[in-house]
């Protein structure tokens, strides 16, 4: 892939960066405030966009490299696998805003400006990470995300709200130091280069080296917990205690794709395919993804609040991306790119709706949606087809990258993975949809039949701040079934290793 000069990955950064330092300036004029954050995403959103059709041409956009320490650089590139998951992120931060401006005001959230403050700088990390082009840069933009998203967290400042961002803290700080930083070293020591390559930059060690380079790949997918593999992912049931808005950017937008994203990082850019398949690593990556995908949807099943539910659809969908990856072959990590953005889509809206059945009706447990969906119909709608996007239904988003995992799993010769998916598949539907029945032809409890007869709780302005967004989101999963092109060129692009 040939690569030009270009300022736009650092301006794609430094977009939201400057949005929330506006923001934290402007904390006793709430309509300046979200203009700022509005300003800022859409600036991003637009830079990001621009550099769409250069990629795509098979040009990636580099900013000058700034030396730290001798050989070590801090560079930004733009790529195909990284266009991915910012305009995902970017474009979600647009809506996920104009959610929060209802959302917050509707339950009287404390301390908003600084709220919409770590959002920003947490989508300044996101787009610095997804703009990585080497490991140093991505370990400094990695961390910079979970240090964002602790405030947020920990928000509400309730006993248990420290305590999960306690949890958070320590569980995704502690494995990327740990684990990560040391891979870091030992791959600076033994490759000579932190730099992400087409192929990888292990493939001159050869089979000799075994020993050390399935230690280096253990330490890189024991510091991605953001991945949230078994049985490191505690922390993302227990984050559950931040405000819904916080919850979708953990869920889709930011957190939990960055471990992802680095893990694909990893396997193409760091190892290469044929490196790991060579040495046989991707068998036990694919296996502890397959327990995971089965384990967490099991555990999914036992919820009954609605945000655990889907906390632990998200551990298990995450690793449908991780099985994709250690698959090895082009058309399981096309699918694993793919599925990146069809589960960030279909997960926000989920989360999304969640926050608007709380903030309108006061709802958080499932057992407590019957006669929802006659009184919130745009709300279940949405949640009914992303839902059903995440049992991986046509014609809906998460169709498209499971078909194409299914399809390296035969083209690897592993049916027992396809099998997999099949029962993912039984058990998604298993958890989500006696929410969609229940919710419109189920009975509403007793109490509040007068309310329900009269009460439209998605009318008014601030409802539909709320509303509008996750319709919206449900509307490109569908989209993406039928206008897949641009997504499946990128997440060809990155599986065939013509994206630096």
């Amino acid at each position: 892939m040939n690569e030009i000069l270009s300022f736009k990955p650092l301006f794609a950064v430094l977009a939201s960066l400057a949005a929330g330092l506006l923001v934290s300036l402007s904390g006793r004029r709430p309509l300046l405030r979200e203009s700022f954050t509005l300003a800022g995403a859409a600036a991003k959103f637009a830079i990001i966009i621009s550099m769409l059709p250069a990629v795509l041409s098979g040009v990636s956009l580099a900013t000058p490299a700034l030396e730290i320490l001798p050989g070590l650089e801090l560079k930004l590139k733009a790529d195909a696998l990284g266009m991915v998951f910012a305009v995902m992120a970017s474009f979600l931060w647009i809506l996920t805003s104009i959610y929060s401006a209802g959302y917050v005001r509707k339950v009287g959230e404390e301390r908003q400006t600084r709220f919409f403050a770590f959002f920003a700088f947490t989508l300044s990390a996101a787009a610095g990470l997804a703009f990585s082009a080497n490991l140093l840069t991505a370990f400094l933009f990695y961390e910079l995300i979970t240090l964002a998203t602790f405030p947020l967290v920990a928000h509400k400042q309730t006993k248990e709200a420290i305590e999960g961002g306690r949890i958070y803290l320590s569980y995704l700080l502690g494995t990327s130091v740990t684990f990560m930083l040391a891979a870091i070293l030992i791959t600076y020591d033994a490759a000579g280069t932190l730099d992400f390559m087409p192929g990888g930059v292990f493939g001159a060690l050869g089979p000799g080296h075994k020993a050390l380079l399935g230690t280096v790949f253990f330490l890189f997918i024991a510091g991605t917990a953001k991945a949230a593999v078994m049985p490191l992912h505690s922390w993302l049931p227990a984050a559950m205690v931040a405000p819904t808005p916080v919850s979708a950017l953990l869920h889709a937008v930011a957190v939990v794709k960055a471990g992802v994203f680095l893990v694909l990082k990893v396997v193409l850019h760091v190892f290469g395919a044929g490196t790991l398949a060579a040495l046989g690593f991707g068998e036990p990556l694919a296996w502890a993804a397959s327990f995971t995908i089965i384990a967490a949807s099991v555990m999914a099943l036992r919820q009954d609040n609605l945000k655990l539910r889907l906390a632990y659809s998200t551990v298990s969908q995450l690793s449908y991306i991780v099985l994709g990856a250690a698959l090895l072959v082009p058309s399981a990590v096309k699918g694993a790119v793919a599925h990146m953005a069809a589960h960030g889509f279909a997960k926000i809206t989920l989360f999304l709706a969640a926050g608007a059945i709380y903030a309108l009706e006061h709802r958080t447990k499932v057992s407590e949606l019957s006669g929802i969906g006659r009184r919130m119909p745009l709300t279940m709608a949405a949640f009914s087809v992303c839902a059903l996007s995440m049992t991986g239904a046509p014609p809906l988003a998460g169709f498209i990258g499971k078909w194409h995992i299914g399809l390296g799993a035969v083209e690897a010769g592993r049916p027992f993975f396809l099998a997999v998916l099949g029962a993912s598949a039984l058990l998604n539907a298993a958890y989500f949809v006696p929410i969609i029945r229940e919710a419109f032809w189920g009975q509403a409890p007793a109490e509040g039949h007068e309310k329900a007869a009269h009460a439209r709780p998605e009318s008014g302005t601030l409802a539909m701040l709320m509303v509008v967004p996750l319709t919206m989101t449900a509307a490109v999963t569908i989209a993406l079934f039928f206008f897949p092109g641009t997504l499946l060129d990128l997440a060809g692009m990155a599986a065939g290793g013509s994206a630096p």
